[in-house]
C-alpha cells in the first residue's frame, strides 16, 4: 500500500484542566454523509485520560468542524477499573442506531504497574453524550486473561457483536521495567455489553522481539474478508511500529506488516515511533488516523490511501 502523510489534524489546546495534552488512539466514526467524528483520548496534566471528539470534513479530514474537549465520561469511581483513565477505543451503531463506545479503563496497581480492562459506554443521541453502562468492567479479570482485557475494537454485524481485543496474563521486565505482554483475542456478543471470560487467540505473538500488540481495528473489504490494522511493540526499539494483517473470516489472521506502507519519518512528530492506525472509508477515499511519537503527545495525524 502507498499512503500520503498529510499531517497533524488536531492536538489539544491546554485550556481545560481535563485536556492538557496529548490526543491519543483517534477513533474515527463516519457520522454522517459530510462528518467522520474523530473520538480521541485527550490527558490532564498528571496523565490521566477522559474522551472527547473532534469533527472533521469526510472529505477533507484536515478540515475540522468541532472540536469537543470537555470530556464524554469522566474517570470512575475510587477504586473502579477505570479510576485512573479512559482510552477511547472503538464506536459502533448496534440496534435501533444506539451508539457504543468501548473503552480501556487504567487501574493503578502496587505490585504490577496497571491493569487495563474494558468498560462500554453508550449513546442515545448520536454520539453527543454518552452514559455507562454499569461501573464494572464488561471485560472483567478472568482466570486466563488476569492483567489486560483491553483495547477493544468492536463492530456489530448480522445481529451480532463481534469484538477483537488484546489479553495477557504477564508482565516481562525490559532494561529494568516492567512492560506488559499480550496477544491479540476475539469474542462475541448478543448485547454488545456481556462477554464470555476468555476470547479465542487469533492473532499470537510469534516473533522473539515482540512482546505486545495495540489497539487492533478491522475492517470489512467488498469480497466479505477483513482488514486488520495494529500495533507492535517491539523489545529492541522500544516503541510501537505498524502492523497489517488480512483474513477470510475475522479469526484466521495472515500477518503481512511489510505491505502496510505506513512507518516513521526522521525528523518528524512519528520519527520514534507510529502507532493506533485506524482507517475509515469515505467518498471513495481511505483515511487512516494514527499517531506519532509519546503516545500523541503532539497530536493526531492523517495520511491517505493513494494506491493498495
Amino acid at each position: 500500500m502507498l499512503w500520503e502523510k498529510l499531517g497533524i489534524v488536531y492536538a489539544p489546546t491546554g485550556e481545560l484542566i481535563s485536556a492538557k495534552t496529548h490526543a491519543m488512539v483517534p477513533t474515527p466514526f463516519l457520522l454522517d454523509e459530510d462528518t467522520i467524528r474523530v473520538f480521541v483520548t485527550l490527558c490532564d496534566a498528571n496523565m490521566i485520560g477522559r474522551p472527547g471528539f473532534v469533527d472533521v470534513d469526510a472529505r477533507n479530514p484536515l478540515r475540522i468542524l468541532r472540536i469537543e474537549e470537555s470530556p464524554l465520561l469522566d474517570v470512575g469511581a475510587p477504586g473502579n477499573f477505570d479510576d485512573h483513565g479512559l482510552i477511547t477505543c472503538s464506536v459502533t451503531r448496534g440496534p435501533n442506531g444506539r451508539l457504543f463506545l468501548y473503552y480501556a479503563g487504567f487501574e493503578l496497581c502496587q505490585t504490577i504497574r496497571y491493569r487495563l480492562l474494558t468498560g462500554v459506554a453508550v449513546s442515545d443521541d448520536n454520539g453527543e453524550t454518552f452514559r455507562r453502562v454499569r461501573e464494572t468492567a464488561a471485560l472483567e479479570r478472568s482466570e486466563d486473561e488476569r492483567y489486560f482485557r483491553g483495547g477493544p475494537f468492536v463492530i456489530f454485524e448480522s445481529g451480532v457483536f463481534k469484538m477483537w481485543y488484546v489479553a495477557g496474563s504477564e508482565w516481562e521486565e525490559i532494561d529494568g521495567k516492567q512492560m506488559p505482554v499480550y496477544e491479540l483475542r476475539y469474542l462475541e456478543s448478543s448485547n454488545g455489553v456481556d462477554w464470555g471470560p476468555r476470547g479465542e487467540t487469533v492473532l499470537p505473538i510469534t516473533e522473539p522481539d515482540e512482546h505486545g500488540f495495540g489497539r487492533p481495528w478491522v475492517t470489512k473489504q467488498g469480497d466479505g474478508s477483513y482488514s486488520l490494522f495494529y500495533s507492535v511493540r517491539r523489545r529492541s526499539l522500544r516503541a510501537y511500529r505498524m502492523g497489517y494483517a488480512t483474513s477470510a473470516d475475522g479469526r484466521q489472521w495472515d500477518r503481512k506488516d511489510g505491505e502496510l506502507g505506513l512507518d516513521v519519518t526522521p525528523g518528524s512528530f512519528d520519527s520514534e515511533g507510529i502507532m493506533y492506525a485506524a482507517a475509515i472509508y469515505a467518498h471513495g477515499k481511505t483515511w487512516c488516523f494514527y499517531n506519532g511519537n509519546g503516545f500523541g503527545k503532539e497530536g493526531f495525524a492523517v495520511a491517505e490511501l493513494v494506491s493498495s
